[in-house]
């Protein structure tokens, strides 16, 4: 039955992307950008009501109060493919800094070039990387909230922390709150694998790290912060849903919490 549904989630998924994409892009690029930009949320929302009806995956948000009004930093723990969209019905206006190689893709870079997102070259540095701070900072004066992964790249519930200081630079330069968000979205739809597993669980928005800190001084404090919320969720949505098979590194980092006794 998980197979079955698995199955049915990922044809009702790929379906679902495809036709909006069809039936709505002349609407969308007709539009003006801010009501434009209803039409992913919408697809975003449509997804997690699939997941809640297909799988039986479902997530609560807390700490909606913690998002600052105008421009912030959102920094959230990223596990899935999920977590890429699941929250954009719940945000204003976000942007996101994406390699340039997904502004190629048909269709898709043409509805991420219309948001304005920001492609930067991974391997770029000197004028390229001043060029989107730069930009990054026009678009976040005017009030919308930057979306980037502290660790750059999808890592598995309870794997060992593997930061990149890029965001430090980025709160030095832009001088705006960072809001960091943990959840455990690898537990119910993993990296790369097919199946998708039921259950509830929880998304964390913690309350908003303030500019003027040293940049050395807020990255040790932003991932202390991630890591222990991160810890206690982990324990607290493996409670709730004793039914996952964990990955290894969810394993491993429970026991080493249980051993310790801090959570």
């Amino acid at each position: 039955m998980l197979l079955l549904r698995s199955v049915l989630f990922n044809i009702a998924f790929y379906t679902n992307l495809i036709v909006r994409m069809i039936v709505l892009s002349p609407i969308y690029f007709l539009l003006p950008r801010k009501k434009a930009f209803g039409i992913p949320k919408a697809w975003a929302a449509s997804n997690n009501w699939l997941m809640a009806k297909i799988v039986g995956a479902t997530f609560e948000i807390e700490g909606m109060e913690n998002i600052p009004e105008g421009g912030c930093i959102f920094a959230p723990k990223h596990q899935s493919a999920w977590d890429t969209f699941a929250l954009l019905p719940y945000q204003r206006d976000p942007v996101y800094i994406l390699k340039r190689e997904l502004m190629w893709i048909p269709l898709f870079g043409w509805y991420v070039a219309k948001q304005r997102m920001i492609p930067v070259n991974r391997g770029a540095r000197g004028k390229v990387m001043v060029d989107v701070m730069k930009r990054t900072k026009q678009e976040m004066d005017n009030g919308r909230q930057l979306i980037i992964y502290p660790e750059g790249t999808r890592r598995p519930p309870g794997a060992e922390p593997a930061y990149r200081y890029g965001i430090a630079r980025i709160y030095r330069d832009i001088q705006v709150p960072v809001v960091p968000i943990v959840a455990h979205w690898g537990l119910f739809w993993g990296r790369r694998k097919l199946i998708k597993h039921p259950g509830k669980f929880k998304v964390r928005i913690l309350p908003a790290i303030q500019p003027g800190m040293d940049p050395d001084a807020f990255y040790a404090h932003l991932i202390e912060t991630l890591e222990t919320e991160s810890d206690r969720l982990l324990v607290e949505t493996v409670a709730a849903n004793p039914h996952l098979p964990l990955p290894p590194t969810a394993a491993k980092r429970l026991a080493e919490l249980k051993g310790q006794s801090t959570i």
